[in-house]
């Protein structure tokens, strides 16, 4: 069965929030989770909430965007960082370019890969990208 970030076109399994990004569906059908028109938006979601911990939060190593995407109270942190450590290449304390694509897009790579169990699709992080590198919620 399809992990259910894949199936809400949400790769970080974003919780339901007052944030509303481009290509969100409103009401969303899933209980807990946001969804989205397209995969490429899910993958913009995280960027620009990735970018919102580094500048409003001053979160900028992976431990740090990390413990805040996947608190303690709700999972296995150290697990999930030395996962999309792992999986990335990226050591736990480098310190992340909100505006540098490819550190941008392995990390999200990162996330995707620990909330649905499977790769990312590289050229829906691409777009994601795209979409995200113009800006804008």
């Amino acid at each position: 069965m399809e992990a259910r970030g894949l199936r809400n076109n949400n790769p970080g399994n974003i919780r339901h929030s007052s944030d509303k990004f481009k290509g969100e569906i409103q009401p969303s059908k899933d209980p807990a989770f946001k969804q989205f028109e397209a995969m490429a938006y899910g993958y913009r979601a995280i960027f620009v909430i990735i970018r919102t911990y580094i500048t409003r939060y001053n979160l900028t190593t992976v431990d740090e965007i990390i413990t805040r995407w996947a608190p303690p109270s709700e999972n296995n942190t150290l697990g999930y960082i030395k996962s999309v450590c792992k999986h990335t290449g990226l050591a736990d304390v480098s310190t992340i370019d909100p505006r540098n694509s490819a550190q941008m897009q392995r990390l999200v790579r990162g996330i995707s890969f620990v909330e649905n169990g499977e790769p990312a699709d590289y050229e829906q992080v691409e777009q994601g990208w795209l979409l995200y590198s113009f800006g804008g919620k």
